[in-house]
């Protein structure tokens, strides 16, 4: 079997807790990987954490929200402390919006959505850079999304905090290749994962954007998304860096 160079490598899969982020840690755990599962959620982290670990990996969870400054130096610093350093940075954590058009948009879904969204992963790279740097490398994979690559899939927040995560991957992929830090991002289509959009009743957004979505075709698995993930993060991807992968059975194609 060819090696990924993941063995022994420290991760942090942020959202890691359910959907995409626990398919990505479990495969990561599965190469051979030391793996910190950051999640919101408690028991999904911890639930994670034991699956790694009865499965005879090693695993740890930070339990909180990673816009906030403490939980992400307490990410960094489990991983640290707990596996060496940080090897590979998965900021796949997010929230969907209401679908709202710019109108229809107000302060707190604009601000929630971009601050975990967006944010959020900005703090955690840039918390996670001097120890990558130091190490002489690293691999960072943002999860974009298809609203990431077009405007009729999501609200205009959700779109806006998507456009931003493709701008963030770019710039790392450019400003750090010379220091051995590669950076790419894949764009999902629709996921079988528990986020759950809600939609405010006669709202602008959703009746415009529901015959773009129905272009979409086919819902993925959660497992097709991480291998997306491990690949652009393992040694098979080396000469990858500042990609934004479609996951999404064509759709970004039509």
């Amino acid at each position: 079997m060819k090696r990924t160079g993941l063995e022994g490598r420290s991760v942090v899969v942020t959202g890691g807790g359910s959907g995409i982020g626990r398919a990505a840690a479990i495969e990561f755990a599965e190469q051979g990987a030391n793996v910190l599962v950051a999640d919101a959620d408690k028991d999904r982290a911890e639930h994670v954490v034991r699956t790694i670990e009865y499965a005879g990996g090693l695993s740890r969870a930070v339990i909180g929200e990673l816009s906030d400054p403490r939980v992400v130096d307490e990410v960094v610093e489990t991983a640290v402390e707990t596996f060496g350093g940080v090897d590979v940075l998965v900021n796949n954590a997010g929230i969907m919006d209401h679908m709202s058009a710019v109108a229809d948009t107000d302060d707190d879904e604009w601000d929630r959505v971009i601050r975990i969204n967006l944010t959020a992963p900005f703090l955690l790279t840039r918390a996670a850079l001097p120890h990558m740097l130091s190490a002489g490398g690293g691999s960072i994979v943002f999860t974009a999304s298809e609203a990431a690559l077009r405007g009729s899939t999501a609200g205009a927040a959700y779109t806006a905090s998507k456009h931003g995560i493709v701008g963030l991957t770019k710039s790392l992929a450019v400003l750090y290749r010379s220091q051995g830090i590669r950076t790419n991002a894949v764009a999902p289509g629709p996921t079988a994962t528990n986020i759950r959009v809600e939609t405010r009743a006669k709202a602008h957004g959703p009746r415009l954007i529901g015959p773009y979505i129905g272009l979409s075709g086919k819902v993925a698995e959660p497992e097709e998304q991480a291998a997306a993930i491990v690949f652009l993060a393992s040694d098979a991807a080396r000469n990858i860096n500042g990609a934004v992968l479609p996951v999404d059975h064509g759709w970004s194609a039509i």
